[in-house]
């Protein structure tokens, strides 16, 4: 409820914002606004048109903004004097025109209230110079840091890139090698074949081959897994086999058809098909299968290596979001997930990565490909702060109306000092050229200004946890949740 007072113009001369203006000024903000009581309660709401410039005379406000769906306390003052509400109507339609915050009546306050166009007119014609300006600074800061936003994406698609290579260099260099350790195996096989030809073989005893051979390759495909132990006794005894029966380079066949799964008992059912047959037959038709043998498992490591290709390149282009909308409903874990492939290399092998997924969370409406950005930052992050190895956490919980998701490490910790100073622009603890000190106040922008989210972090030695709330509801496509408010 609110009633309506006279406007005096020495009163208003006596609010810091207008000492300096003249007595047509004063007369004109008495003439085109008015003097307002407001009961406690909210005045505007975050997000809605911003139609009017509030400036507090007597009383209490206080001032919000949205967090992770909650409204967070920014200020509360009885400074006579403070103002809110549309003071960003001078830069017109070139910014939209929205309130950047709530206000809140603590107790019943008195204010010289002025419509947002109005109060825009005024400043433009009484301060032309300043407006000029506060408009340089204001879109010349949004275009530097858009421009520093996109350096540091750049520098991390650099080492994503030099790891992605690697990633995919190693598979790729083993399906090469595979693929001419295979072509030498066919040749083999071929010459093989010629001996088939000349007669050396009757029809009963190659029929019988040809089905232990097939059997042989189904056998590849289910090959139990053997501890070392196990695997160095099985060639042992099948070299002794081989040699007993004057095959040559029998040490250099055992490991071949061990690893495949084959036994002495396997052995055992050729000779008994070629009983009749001379050694050099015998020797012969043993190395025609481990040919199919060996060209088997070259073949699974080909379909791996090719396999793991696959699905690098499928992690890339989930990570990138490539050919998909900026603004979609997606599965959290699989952004996850290709985050973690993508920086594989980073992590290495001294550091565990654990992830403990709560698979029933719905699908969360985000900007994917900048939410990979804020995974990345706080997963680099957890990395560098484990030089010597440790333990890297990954998980997702569900908590109230919003998806969190929490990245840890076993590192050295973030000092309490610094912790209020860690989403800082430029504040970085690694030295100079190493480190922009950008990436957690851009991971900070995209959850907090695009999601309506909030980061926290909690930490001691050996427990850091950096924790991201995301509303499982979000505002429509469009809304990107502007420019952070100046309140």
């Amino acid at each position: 409820m609110s009633s309506a007072l006279v406007c005096d113009p020495e009163e208003l001369r006596t609010l810091f914002l207008f000492e300096k203006l003249n007595d047509e000024q004063l007369e004109r903000l008495c003439r085109e606004g008015h003097i307002e009581v407001l009961e406690p309660g909210k005045v505007h709401s975050e997000g809605d048109p911003a139609e009017c410039f509030y400036v507090l005379i007597d009383g209490e406000i206080a001032l919000t903004k949205l967090s992770g769906g909650d409204e967070v306390e920014t200020a509360r003052t009885t400074h006579k004097g403070a103002y809110a509400g549309a003071w960003g109507a001078y830069l017109g339609d070139k910014v939209e025109q929205k309130y950047g915050g709530s206000m809140y009546v603590i107790k019943p306050s008195r204010f010289y209230v002025l419509d947002g166009a109005t109060f825009a007119e005024m400043i433009k014609e009484w301060f032309p110079m300043a407006v000029h300006l506060l408009e340089g600074v204001f879109f010349g800061n949004r275009k530097s840091r858009q421009a520093i936003d996109q350096r540091e994406r750049l520098l991390a698609l650099g080492s994503l890139t030099a790891g992605l290579t690697h990633e995919l260099n190693n598979p790729a260099a083993a399906a090469v090698r595979a693929t001419s350790s295979l072509r030498e195996r066919v040749a083999g096989m071929r010459h093989k074949l010629a001996m088939i030809s000349q007669g050396k073989f009757d029809a009963a005893a190659l029929e019988s081959l040809v089905r232990i051979q097939e059997e042989a390759a189904a056998q590849v495909a289910k090959a139990p897994t053997l501890t070392p132990m196990e695997e160095s006794d099985r060639e042992d005894a099948m070299g002794e086999w081989l040699e007993e029966r004057n095959i040559a380079g029998a040490w250099e066949i055992a490991p071949t058809f061990v690893q495949a799964g084959m036994d002495i008992d396997w052995l055992e059912r050729i000779e008994g098909t070629l009983q009749d047959s001379s050694t050099q037959v015998f020797e012969g038709a043993i190395r025609w299968l481990n040919y199919t043998v060996e060209s088997e498992l070259l073949m699974n490591e080909i379909a791996d290596s090719t396999n793991r290709i696959t699905s690098l390149v499928g992690a890339a282009k989930q990570y990138s979001q490539m050919d998909r909308a900026p603004f979609q409903v997606v599965d959290v874990h699989e952004l996850l997930d290709s985050t973690l492939v993508m920086l594989g290399r980073k992590i290495g092998d001294a550091i565990k990565v654990v992830k403990d997924y709560d698979r029933t969370l719905p699908e969360l409406p985000c900007f994917a490909a900048e939410l990979n950005q804020v995974w990345t930052n706080l997963i680099d992050n957890a990395v560098g702060a484990m030089p010597n190895g440790g333990t890297l956490s990954v998980r997702t919980y569900r908590e109230n109306d919003c998806l969190a998701v929490e990245i840890g490490d076993t590192g050295t910790g973030v000092p309490d000092e610094i912790k209020n100073r860690i989403f800082e622009p430029f504040f970085t603890t690694k030295p100079v050229g190493e480190g922009t000190g950008l990436g957690l106040d851009i991971s900070f922008r995209i959850v907090a200004n695009k999601h309506r989210g909030d980061i926290r972090v909690e930490s001691e030695p050996g427990n850091t946890r950096f924790i991201v709330r995301i509303p499982l509801t979000q505002p429509d496509e469009g809304d990107d949740g502007g420019e952070p408010d100046g309140n």
